[in-house]
């Protein structure tokens, strides 16, 4: 029998001295539960990922220095076995250093596994920084039990189609009576069912049950879920941990089954977790939290247009921060309608913001007269389109660098995609909350919120106008844009493809499938796919955007500026 404690942790990346004091509190928690293990996620002592802090000067001292902390408090705590994850040094030429398991008792390193497979898809790139392992397994005896050691990519591969070696078979023809497995696994959409599904045909397969410890938290565009769990051979996913919260839960082990700690049966895990639309509001919540509280900022700005995309900002912004740290400027132009302004007003009513009015028309005469005296030519079309937006970027940078507030941009996926945005201008701002979520999502996860609220957060006169900029007389979006249910489908295939979920994939296929069967159908893909092809610059020059689908713009999708596109 073993007790172990899952220690899920949110961890800030290079704060080696704030992650230590972290886990050295929940080790002390898992004593007092009587544990003999705790688990802490991948690279827990630096939090994950470091990227290049790890070839700066004194930084590896500095996890030296966590490392030694963590061995002096176990000195503390006889009996526990804590596993955790940190950067380590190896010998030989080329990279210099391994992704490590390390298991600490008594003041002693016990033993140390290095992952094997390093992944460097997607937001991953870890090849960069680490050396793969050897191809060993690693099992720990701790008390009568066996315990097998692994981090996360090790795990995902067990069919070995992507590598030479397979850790998990490995492990399995070594024996262990169960498996840890410590992860830093970024949250998307489907993710936490593809996590079950994966390590759950593992452990039936080698007959191993399993303990799989993820991170939780924002870092930069991505974010960390938690939603840690067990897994048995016969019987499925037996134990979950709660998902974007820190969670320290202590389990029994005992005869092949995870137990409450009390020794009682685990309640049955649901297969399917939250909702498309929760899902978003938690994920993006959360990954706003943290990125504010980690750069600094306490408050955010955002830009109110009256339209969808920054209503939805707010909303999201005071879930995540609270009314008191949001605010919002509207500035109307000679083009924008009163009724947006007066959504704008009744948006920050409900939601408790305080809301600045600048009105920018003066401005834009002002700029448009000068333009002509200078260049001899009127300032209009596009240009004076884009003047409108730059101006408003100019305000609420102003604002943001008065004050101290973060500039929220609030562009969507559909709009990035096609480039449908103004450098300097709307694309202003240190965070995107929408940046991967497409304009049909904008509307649907701004209905959930009214819906779960009980009332009207998001005015219902906002969710129902047709989108428009307002930059010229009458302007919707459909004057130069395909209508967005229509586009959002082709934009799926064309940016996800494969990697979207089996039903998405089926219906975005179908609608390019029966677009392209009408006269102007192809034209109008090969249009879209030239839009998408063009604007990768203003992407490029985007903020970040928190990561909330399968394939998110930024580290996820990197593509050449200047290509031949076919």
């Amino acid at each position: 029998m073993l007790h172990i404690t899952v220690a899920q942790l949110n961890y800030f990346v290079g704060d080696i001295e704030g992650n230590t004091r972290k886990m050295i509190e929940a080790a002390r928690r898992a004593a007092v539960d009587g544990a003999d293990l705790v688990v802490f996620s991948e690279l827990s002592l630096t939090g994950y990922y470091p990227g290049d802090l790890l070839e700066e000067p004194g930084f590896l001292r500095r996890v030296d220095v966590g490392l030694q902390a963590l061995k002096d408090a176990s000195r503390q705590l006889p009996g526990l076995h804590w596993v955790v994850g940190a950067p380590v040094r190896r010998d030989g030429p080329g990279k210099k250093l391994h992704n490590a398991l390390l298991v600490v008792a008594g003041g002693e390193l016990v033993t140390q596994y290095a992952k094997q497979l390093l992944p460097t898809y997607d937001v991953f790139d870890e090849q960069r920084h680490f050396a793969a392992g050897p191809d060993v397994a690693r099992v720990l005896r701790i008390g009568t039990t066996q315990v097998g050691l692994m981090i996360c990519e090790d795990g995902w591969n067990d069919s070995g189609e992507d590598y030479l070696v397979n850790p998990f078979t490995r492990l399995g023809d070594a024996a262990p009576d169960l498996v840890v497995s410590i992860n830093a696994s970024p949250s998307n959409v489907g993710k936490r069912e593809q996590r079950h599904q994966v390590f759950g045909q593992a452990s039936t397969r080698h007959r191993l049950p399993l303990l799989y410890v993820n991170q939780v938290g924002g870092q930069d565009q991505i974010v960390f879920d938690g939603a840690s769990f067990a897994v048995e051979p016969d019987r499925g996913v037996t134990f979950e941990a709660q998902r974007f919260v820190e969670d320290t839960v202590t389990l029994r082990f005992d005869n092949g089954r995870f137990l409450a700690l009390g020794g009682e049966a685990l309640p049955p895990v649901a297969a399917q977790g939250l909702s498309t639309m929760a899902f978003y509001r938690a994920q993006t919540v959360l990954g706003l939290r943290d990125y504010t509280r980690r750069c600094g900022f306490k408050q955010v700005v955002v830009g109110s247009s009256g339209g969808i995309d920054s209503a939805l900002t707010l909303a999201l912004a005071v879930d995540a921060l609270g009314a008191g740290n949001v605010e919002a400027i509207t500035m109307p132009s000679s083009f924008s309608s009163s009724g947006s302004v007066d959504d704008s007003v009744t948006l920050c009513n409900n939601l408790g913001v305080r809301l600045h009015r600048h009105p920018i028309a003066e401005l834009v005469t002002a700029y448009a007269r000068q333009f002509e005296a200078t260049f001899g030519t009127p300032l209009a079309g596009l240009p004076l389109e884009n003047l409108q937006a730059r101006i408003r970027g100019t305000i609420l940078m102003e604002h943001s660098n008065r004050f101290g507030h973060m500039l929220l941009t609030t562009g969507n996926k559909s709009e990035l995609s096609v480039g449908y945005c103004t450098l300097y201008g709307d694309t202003n701002g240190g965070l995107g909350l929408l940046g991967d979520l497409f304009k049909t999502e904008v509307f649907a996860l701004s209905r959930h919120l009214n819906e779960a609220a009980g009332r009207e957060l998001i005015p219902v006169a906002i969710i129902d106008k047709p989108p428009s900029a307002e930059l010229a007389p009458d302007q919707k979006d459909t004057d130069s844009l395909p209508p967005y249910p229509l586009l959002d489908e082709v934009l799926k295939v064309e940016i996800e493809g494969g990697r979207l979920a089996t039903w998405e994939r089926a219906q975005a296929e179908a609608v390019v499938q029966q677009l392209l069967a009408t006269p102007e159908g192809p034209a109008l893909v090969a249009r879209i796919r030239g839009m998408v092809a063009r604007s990768e610059y203003k992407r490029r020059q985007s903020p970040p955007i928190i990561r909330v689908r399968s394939r998110a713009f930024g580290s996820g999708r990197q593509m050449p500026i200047a290509a031949f596109h076919a």
